[in-house]
C-alpha cells in the first residue's frame, strides 16, 4: 500500500457527527425516501444535506483538510443512513469506496494530493465504472484501455452500470493500462465531469435500491495522464476496494435490517397497549428472536471492520494477499446479504399484513425489495465460487 492511514484521531467529535447524521436522516433523508424509491430518482436533497455536513470528504485525512474518520466510523455512518433510506446509504457508501481508493493509493501523486484537498471544499461526488459489457462481471478483466499520448489520455468504456453516474462529479474508471496491455493489467483513471461524456445505453427500473440510478452508459473521457492512479488496480482491489466495499455495504444493510426491527418493535408495542396489564403478546417472542439475528449480523460487521482497520494501521501489504483475509471478507458479504432478508422477513411476520401494504405506516415493502438486492450486487454465486477455489489451498493458522 502506497500510503497508509496514520492512526491519528479524527478532527471532529464523532458523537456529534452521528447526532447530525441522525438529524439529517429524520428531517431530510427519511421524508424523501418513499418518493426516491417510487420515482427511482437520485436522492438529491439527501446527498446535498450530507455535503452541507462535509461528509463526502469525511474519510479524507486531517492533513488534507478532511475529518480524518477511519473505516470504523465511515461504516457507522453507513449503518445510520441505512435506517432512513437504503438508496441514500448506498450512494454514500459507494462514494466512500472511491474516496478510500484515492486516500490509500493516490498520496504519492501531486495530482491526487491536490484532488483530496479540493474534495473538502467542493464536496465532489465520485462514482465508479468497474464492470464492462463483454467481461461478464469480472472486475479483474477489462476490454477498454487508457491511451496516453503527449501527457494526455483518452478513454472509452461501455459500462452496463454506473451507479448515480448522471449525478456524479467524477468517476473512477477501471481499464487496461494501455492498448497493448493484457486484460488483467489494469489501472484506475479519475475522469472529471467537465472532461467526460455519458451516452445512456440502459435504464434502471429495478425492484430495490431504485434511487441509486445505476444506469448503463458509454463513457468517453479525456484528461491529463497524471489522472491515472499510480498503483496497479490489482493492489487497489485487494487492499481497498474489495474489503472497503463489503464492509460499508454490510453496514448499510444492517441499518436497513435495524430499521425493519424498529418497525416490528413499534408494532408490538402498539399491540401491547391494546391490552394493558395483559400477557406479553406472542409477537414479542418473535421480536426477541429477530433481535438475536440482528445482533449476529452487527457482530459480523464489527469483527470485519475492526480487523480491516487494524490491518490498515499495521500496513502489512502481504496480509491483504492472504486467502484467509479474502475469504473472511467474502463471508461477510455472503452472510450479511442473507441475514438482511431473514431479518426483514421476520419483521414482516411480526407486523403482519400492515408490513405488506405500501400505504401502511408499518410498510416494509421498500426494506424487503432493497434486501433482495444485497445478494445480487456482485452475485453471491460468483463470490462463493471464488471462496471455493481459495478454500482448496488455504489453511487456517
Amino acid at each position: 500500500m502506497e500510503s497508509l492511514r496514520a492512526p491519528s484521531a479524527a478532527a471532529v467529535d464523532f458523537d456529534r457527527v452521528i447526532t447530525q447524521v441522525h438529524a439529517v436522516g429524520r428531517d431530510v433523508v427519511q421524508p424523501a425516501a418513499r418518493d426516491v424509491d417510487s420515482a427511482a430518482r437520485f436522492p438529491t436533497e439527501a446527498i446535498n444535506a450530507l455535503r452541507e455536513l462535509k461528509l463526502l470528504s469525511a474519510y479524507v485525512p486531517v492533513e488534507f483538510g478532511g475529518m480524518g474518520l477511519d473505516i470504523i466510523q465511515i461504516a457507522k455512518i453507513c449503518e445510520v443512513l441505512g435506517q432512513y433510506c437504503g438508496s441514500t446509504a448506498m450512494v454514500f457508501a459507494m462514494h466512500q469506496i472511491q474516496v478510500g481508493c484515492i486516500v490509500h493509493h493516490g498520496q504519492t501523486s501531486n495530482y491526487f494530493r491536490r484532488y483530496l484537498k479540493d474534495l473538502v471544499p467542493q464536496q465532489r461526488l465520485i462514482a465508479s465504472a468497474t464492470t464492462e459489457i463483454g467481461i461478464g462481471g469480472d472486475l479483474r478483466s477489462s476490454i477498454c484501455a487508457v491511451e496516453i499520448d503527449g501527457g494526455r489520455f483518452q478513454l472509452t468504456k461501455k459500462a452496463p452500470v454506473i451507479s448515480y453516474g448522471a449525478a456524479a462529479d467524477d468517476i473512477l474508471v477501471t481499464c487496461r493500462r494501455a492498448a497493448d496491455a493484457a486484460a488483467s493489467d489494469q489501472v484506475q483513471v479519475l475522469v472529471r465531469k467537465e472532461d467526460y461524456q455519458l451516452d445512456p445505453i440502459s435504464g434502471w427500473d429495478t425492484l430495490g435500491f431504485r434511487g441509486t440510478c445505476s444506469c448503463g452508459f458509454v463513457l468517453t473521457a479525456t484528461g491529463a495522464s497524471e489522472q491515472v492512479l499510480p498503483v496497479p488496480f490489482a493492489d487497489i482491489l485487494s487492499q481497498t476496494m474489495h474489503p472497503f466495499s463489503h464492509i460499508v455495504w454490510a453496514s448499510l444493510w444492517s441499518g436497513i435490517a435495524a430499521d425493519a426491527v424498529n418497525y416490528a418493535r413499534s408494532f408490538v408495542r402498539a399491540e401491547a397497549r391494546k391490552n394493558p396489564g395483559g400477557p406479553t403478546p406472542i409477537a414479542a417472542i418473535r421480536l426477541a428472536e429477530t433481535d438475536t439475528v440482528l445482533q449476529l449480523m452487527r457482530s459480523n460487521v464489527n469483527t470485519a471492520v475492526v480487523d480491516y482497520q487494524r490491518m490498515l494501521q499495521e500496513g502489512n501489504v502481504e496480509a491483504f494477499k492472504n486467502f484467509g483475509f479474502a475469504i473472511r471478507t467474502n463471508n461477510l458479504k455472503l452472510a450479511s446479504s442473507q441475514l438482511i432478508i431473514d431479518i426483514v422477513g421476520r419483521a414482516m411476520l411480526i407486523c403482519g399484513i400492515s408490513s405488506y401494504r405500501n400505504d401502511s405506516k408499518f410498510s416494509l415493502c421498500r426494506h424487503l425489495r432493497d434486501a433482495y438486492g444485497a445478494a445480487l450486487m456482485v452475485n453471491n454465486d460468483r463470490i462463493m465460487n471464488h471462496n471455493a477455489t481459495m478454500s482448496l489451498v488455504h489453511k487456517e493458522a
